[in-house]
Formats: C-alpha cells, structure tokens, sequence
C-alpha cells in the first residue's frame, strides 16, 4: 500500500523540520506538497534562522535558472521556470524586472516550483513606466531602463499595504507605485538624480546619490520628498554605493572600488563600509562587521549574522556582477565580476565551486542574490 505522504500528522512534520539544518533541506521539505508547505511556512522559529541568500544562476536551458547554495558551496538540482531577464531587483523573495513596453513585473521563482501552492500569483503586472521627458536611447534598452528596484513587503501577503520604489534611467531618478491603492506612478524631486541605491526602513524610503548624499521620503500618508540629511566624507569616487538596512532604523553604506580593461572588463578592487550616524549627520567608517556578512548587487543589499547561516564567512562581503549603467554588455566573457570581500584582511577570493562559475560566464545575464522567505 502507497504511503500517505501528503496527510502525515503535523506533529511527525514538525519533528523532521526541526532536525533540518541546511536551507536547501527546508527547501525541499517545502515544496514536497501543500500540507508540507504550509508546516514549514507557519513553522516562524524555524524559517527566522533560514535566511542565507542563494545565488540564482542562467542556465542554458531557456527560461530556466538554478540555484547556488552558499551554505553547501554547490550547485541545487533544482530548476526555477522564470523569465530570461535581466532582473533589476530582488526583495522579499521577488524578482523585478522590466519589459519593451516598460511595465514593471514582480516574479516569485519559488511558487513556480513544482509543489508549491498559488502558482497563479506568482508573476504580478504593474502599470508601465511613462517618466517625462523619455530618453528615445533608454528607452530602446528596456531591459536596462530600471537600474534597480526593490519593494516594502511581500505582495502576498501585504497585498494593499506594500510599495515599489525604481531608480529609472537616464537620469537615475526615483519613481514609485503603491499597488493596493495607485494607478500611475509617482515620480519623485526631479532634482534627485544619479541615486544609486534605496531601501525601505520602518515607514520611510532612504536613498543614497552618485556622491553619498543621504535622501529620504516617506509613505505614511503621502509621500513628501524631504531631504533628511547631506553628507559625504569620502575622498575617492566609487564606482557604485549600496544601503543596507540593519534593523528598523540603522544602516550601512558599502561603497564597491573597481577598475576597468581595455576590453571594458570590469574588476572589483576592494569595498569600503561607512556607517551613518545621525547625530553628526554624518558617515563614519568602519573596518568591522563583526559576526556579519553583507551581500551585494542587482538585489536589495542583505544583512546576516553569520553565526546564523552555516557557510557564511563573517566580516564579509559577498558581490556578483550587477548592472553599471554605462557599460551594460557582458560579453563575450560573461559576468566575472564576481567573489567575496574581507573586510579585515582587504583580500578578494573566489569562494564558488568550479561548476557555478562556468554557469556564470557562459551566460550574458548576471546572477542575482535572492533569499527563499517561504
């Protein structure tokens, strides 16, 4: 007699979700049914500490990507069923990307996995993007006319009450859509520009520009644009600035040092990491992450305490190959742009396995941190 898998007590499950100790496992043990799923989603303890961020990988295969898990250093044999897109952000377990005719698109490659429940959600279509005046030259390159894009919170499960934020092109301008309740797109100051990153914070949106000026605007009620404070204590110019959020009022700036070849090959040198202090109104460096890894690149930057995520080297920055709004084709060598940052010793290595960096150079569109949130 066939073994009733799917109605095994809830109990039994959870004894076996407890003795899980690698992401990949819980991932697995999630997408076996829809009782199982469900165990493992409202399983809160457990899922808190599954939060190492997996790489997603191109493959060859049309539309299909795979997963590179950091904790066990390897390619999983799992297939995503997803467009073959250049995704301009990935947050709260979603992809963004853009289209020819502008609309913005949130995927969830997890509910696309064989298994999974409510498949039919897991691509949303939001109004296309009509900024004024439109360059006619980005506006050609859709896949390039959102440099980056992030979220507030889950459209699942935040379905009227969550916010999409894009910095749009040509001019790195921001832009945003509160789904449950607009139509059209805000477009924020014009006079914000070349903004390279920004990232919600309880109930604000912080930003940070070419030149590490610090922008705020917040979505209680309305959104206003106010500058909250400028500063910039830098001697160089880096080559891109992230925000990472540390909880619900810090963050960090990491700034990423690069250089270029002949052949517009693009190598990281080093990063540095400031801390913003709002006291001074001021950014601070510092050389110390302490038991912490940051992970960086087309995605909304991730913060973890690596005594947390098996695998993960603390003190760290991971980086990928993300997008550089002059220089956008990866070809022929691939992205290689790609590796781990110690903060301490100022040394780059190359962490991942022979077969996840063969994947990653044979295709033309980087991969993308993304973290399984079930």
């Amino acid at each position: 007699m066939a073994s009733d898998w799917a109605n095994l007590p809830q109990n039994l499950l959870d004894s076996v979700l407890e003795r899980l100790t690698l992401l990949s496992d819980y991932l697995r043990f999630n997408i076996v049914c829809a009782s199982w799923h469900s165990v493992a989603k409202h399983n809160k303890n457990r899922r808190a500490k599954m939060t190492t961020p997996m790489l997603l990988l191109q493959t060859r295969k049309k539309g299909t990507w795979s997963l590179y898990n950091v904790e066990e250093d390897k390619v999983l044999n799992l297939q995503l069923k997803i467009p073959n897109k250049r995704f301009c952000g990935s947050s709260k377990e979603w992809l963004i990307f853009v289209d020819k005719d502008l609309v913005v698109t949130l995927v969830n490659p997890f509910f696309r996995i064989k298994g999974r429940i409510k498949k039919e959600n897991s691509i949303i279509c939001l109004p296309p993007l009509n900024p004024q005046p439109m360059s006619r030259a980005w506006f050609s390159k859709t896949n390039y006319f959102v440099f980056k894009a992030t979220i507030s919170a889950d459209p699942i499960l935040n379905a009227n009450d969550y916010i999409v934020v894009v910095i749009y092109e040509e001019y790195c301008r921001l832009a945003f859509i509160r789904p449950g309740k607009d139509t059209t797109w805000t477009y924020v100051d014009q006079s914000w520009s070349l903004i390279e990153e920004v990232v919600p914070i309880r109930d604000k949106f912080y930003a940070v520009d070419r030149w590490g000026n610090l922008l705020s605007f917040d979505g209680v009620d309305q959104f206003k644009c106010n500058v909250e404070s400028k500063a910039n204590n830098t001697e160089q110019t880096s080559e891109k600035k992230y925000l990472v959020a540390l909880n619900e009022k810090d963050f960090l700036m990491v700034e990423r040092y690069t250089t270029w070849d002949d052949d517009s090959k693009r190598d990281t040198m080093e990063f540095k990491v400031f801390e913003f202090s709002f006291a001074k109104c001021d950014w601070i460096e510092t050389n110390n992450l302490g038991d912490a890894a940051i992970f960086v690149g087309d995605n909304s930057s991730i913060y973890v305490v690596a005594s947390n995520d098996y695998g993960c080297q603390s003190n760290c920055i991971y980086f990928t190959h993300d997008h550089y709004r002059i220089r956008m084709d990866f070809k022929p060598w691939g992205p290689n742009d790609i590796g781990v940052y110690n903060i301490k010793t100022r040394s780059i290595a190359q962490p991942f396995t022979k077969d996840a960096m063969t994947m990653m150079k044979l295709m033309n569109r980087p991969p993308i941190w993304i973290v399984p949130t079930f």
